[in-house]
């Protein structure tokens, strides 16, 4: 069945192809659209320099109007980050607009590194 959330994520997926921004992947988790898996590489010159991290992804039916959930997979230390992987950020709860894919999402979890 393909629904307004599953589509836009294929075309999440497609532009993260095609163009993915430096220092980030992410792709769908054994075929289903609205779980993904993603790796976050350290950025140069930050205490995570040479890190690999890993994070999921879970999409709702509700996206891109509503955010999806990510935690990090890999143990992190971060102030933003909590115990259980849940990542306090603006744009994943009050800040959240449907104009954020992806590779946004992902581009704004490794800034604040």
């Amino acid at each position: 069945m393909s629904t307004p959330s599953r589509k836009r994520l294929m075309r999440d997926f497609k532009r993260l192809q095609h163009d993915p921004p430096a220092g980030i992947s992410g792709a769908p988790h054994d075929n289903n659209i609205m779980l993904w898996n993603a790796v976050i590489f350290g950025p140069d010159d930050t205490p995570w320099d040479g890190g690999t991290f890993k994070l999921t992804l879970q999409f709702t039916e509700d996206y891109p109007n509503k955010p999806p959930t990510v935690r990090f997979v890999s143990r992190m230390f971060h102030p933003n980050i909590y115990a259980d992987g849940s990542i306090c950020l603006d744009i994943l709860q009050n800040q959240w607009s449907p104009i954020y894919d992806v590779a946004a999402i992902l581009t704004s979890i490794q800034v604040p590194f």
